[in-house]
């Protein structure tokens, strides 16, 4: 297949030239989900641009008769963030000018519709696929309405980067945004309520389930209205899942491209893709030999450390060990300027659990993070 590509000019600097993203458009000869996945949404975050390059090779190799449906790819999705990380320890992770998180812009519907029970009542009595498009229609204007601007005005970067990654997104049917750690952590997957099933097609060695969250992330806007019109439904007494679906897939350490999480990447989304029926291609020789080992926590399991006094961070666990309550994680040797000899203080462990990001620097000031358990 040969993809469609679009070019969008996103920014013009002040030097007169423009940032764009380019979108790679694979339409198969049937009509059916489409799918979108963006990368580098963060600007430390650059292995998932290996994915979808790998992505795009192999869509190419297919017919249009085993694609069903589409698939939309972004890769380099910030272009200010990813020219932002530049030497050690610059992370492109915030919006330098607004001081914003590029991950916690987005825009959500759910907060905006409030009580849903009066389109729910109108809707019980309708399919699924039908209350899906008229939903999907009211988000859609409210989106329309809530990005409309006097153009000589102007709005602030933010809120048109926002508004320019969300209209391309805002009809899929499956979302995965490729992240990694902005430090170092293992290549895992964050996912919603009911959806584990469909997680565990990734076959991956464990997942996170986001049991709670803000709602501003690119994943938690798009498929939050769809949770929230489930629930509604479910208070009046039908049970409903829309095959709406949002992954955040996070491909082990920022500021690195590393081979084992490419292809982890590569082969989860095609394995999930196969599973969902968007592709109809034989499948590739098993990565694990059993998908059900994936082993799934909650996000309200997350134990976060930061450094209780500044120090040289010494004798840390290592990324991936298992920790029991009161093991030693890590310690903190401290230079002190009151005539004292160095001190050493021993970090434990407050909860059983498995440790899955590290920081990359191991010199903290008091405050910082250290590592993240679960």
């Amino acid at each position: 297949m040969v993809p469609e590509i679009i070019t969008i000019p996103l920014r013009q600097m002040a030097s007169g030239d423009y940032l764009s993203l380019q979108v790679y458009k694979f339409r198969g000869s049937q009509p059916g989900k489409k799918v979108y996945i963006q990368s580098n949404l963060h600007g430390a975050e650059i292995a998932g641009n290996t994915v979808i390059y790998q992505l795009i090779e192999f869509l190419q190799t297919i017919k249009n008769t085993d694609l069903v449906g589409e698939i939309w790819l972004v890769p380099v999705c910030n272009p200010i963030g990813t020219n932002e990380r530049s030497h050690h320890f610059a992370s492109g992770r915030y919006c330098t000018y607004e001081g914003k998180d590029w991950n916690r812009i987005f825009w959500d519907y759910e907060r905006e519709t409030g009580d849903l029970s009066a389109f729910v009542q109108s809707q019980l009595q309708f399919s699924v696929e039908v209350i899906r498009d008229n939903y999907l229609r009211q988000i859609k204007e409210k989106f329309t309405a809530a990005n409309s601007t006097t153009q000589s005005r102007g709005v602030a970067y933010t809120d048109k980067y926002r508004s320019q990654l969300q209209s391309l997104s805002i009809d899929a049917d499956y979302l995965i945004d490729l992240h990694s750690s902005t430090n170092q952590g293992l290549t895992y997957l964050y996912y919603f309520r009911n959806r584990h099933n469909s997680a565990k097609y990734f076959e991956l060695d464990f997942g996170i389930l986001l049991d709670k969250y803000d709602g501003d992330a690119f994943d938690e806007a798009f498929i939050k209205p769809w949770l929230a019109l489930e629930s509604a439904f479910q208070s009046l007494g039908r049970n409903i899942q829309f095959d709406v679906e949002a992954w955040t897939f996070e491909l082990g350490a920022g500021m690195q491209i590393n081979p084992e999480s490419v292809a982890m990447g590569v082969w989860g989304v095609k394995n999930y893709l196969r599973y969902k029926g968007v592709i109809q291609t034989p499948q590739d020789s098993p990565r694990n030999s059993n998908s059900s080992t994936m082993s799934l926590k909650s996000r309200s399991h997350d134990t976060r450390y930061y450094a209780p006094r500044g120090g040289m961070i010494q004798s840390r666990v290592e990324l991936a060990g298992e920790v029991k309550t009161g093991d030693i994680l890590y310690q903190i040797l401290s230079f002190n300027k009151e005539g004292k000899l160095p001190t050493v203080m021993n970090i434990v462990a407050e909860h059983d659990g498995l440790v899955y990001d590290i920081s990359t620097n191991q010199a903290v000031n008091e405050g910082e993070y250290v590592l993240a358990t679960i």
